[in-house]
Parts: structure tokens; sequence; C-alpha cells
């Protein structure tokens, strides 16, 4: 695979709506994920020669993803509300338009980077403790402590609001 820009496309295309995903739970906007997914393939494409082991691309792509959303954020200095866009992302008929949900994300939108990067990798990708270990390039019992932490936090958040949740 080591440079040929039809399998590196076909690898992208596979995996375009799981980094889309990942960067829109980071800004909760599309058209500021679409911008991350198209400097993701680029980035990629452009250092593609330097990934040594093709089994690893998918960790390898999702670690582009995280920095450079969070990158992205910092770059902007994008304060992460939910917005009028977020009301149409999780429409009304959906199942999960509730105040749970929207009191979840708020809660979400409030972390530091590095907890809501394992919370987006463990509850959104469903990724086990060992590839989130293994993106994030930490010990399993860090990334373990990492989102109990995160989870802690946005206990606290919710409890702080008011929210309805357990």
């Amino acid at each position: 695979m080591h440079g040929d820009g039809e399998s590196f496309s076909l690898l992208i295309k596979e995996r375009k709506e799981k980094i889309y995903r990942i960067a829109y739970s980071y800004v909760n906007n599309a058209d500021d994920a679409l911008e991350i997914v198209q400097e993701v393939v680029y980035k990629a494409f452009l250092s593609i020669k330097m990934l040594k082991y093709p089994e690893y691309f998918d960790t390898w792509i999702i670690r582009i993803t995280i920095n450079t959303s969070i990158n992205y954020l910092k770059r902007y200095k994008k304060v992460l509300y939910l917005n009028e866009e977020f009301d149409n992302y999780i429409s009304e008929g959906s199942p999960a338009y509730n105040e749970e949900v929207i009191d979840l994300y708020n809660a979400l939108s409030k972390l530091d980077a590095k907890y809501k990067t394992v919370v987006i990798l463990k509850y959104f990708e469903d990724l086990t403790f060992q590839e989130i270990s293994d993106i994030l390039d930490l010990p399993v019992n860090t990334v373990k402590t990492q989102l109990y932490r995160a989870l802690d936090i946005m206990k606290l958040e919710l409890d702080k609001e008011g929210s309805r949740i357990g």
C-alpha cells in the first residue's frame, strides 16, 4: 500500500464517516467537521509513507483525526455550545432527542481534550481500552483512569446543572 494513491483513496473512503463522527464530536458543527476531515486526509496523504505498519492504519488515522480536531479548536479558540445545528443533528423525531442527551453533550463539551477524547473513543466509537491505549499511546490503566475521571467530572457538571440523568 505504501504510497499507492488508489489504495489510499479506498482506505479513506471506507473510514470517512468515522473520521467525520470523531471530528464532529469535538466541534459540534458540520462545516468545521468537514474542514477537519479534509485536513486529516491531506495530512494522512502527505505522511502515508511514514506509516511503518499498514495494519495500524486505523489507529494512525484516528490519532491524526483527534490531533487535528484538538488543534482546530485551539487555532480558532472555539467555545463549544450546543446550537441550532446541533438541534437539527438530533432532530425532534429521533429517539436521541431528549433533555438527557442534550445535558450529556453539554457536559462532554466542557471536558478537557484528553478526557473528552477517551469518552468519545469509548462510547461514541465503541473501542476497547486496549484500542484506545494504542491510539493514544498511553498505558491501558491511564486510559481507564482518564475515562473514570471524565465520567466523574461529567457527573458533577450534570449535578450542578440539575440534570435529570440518573
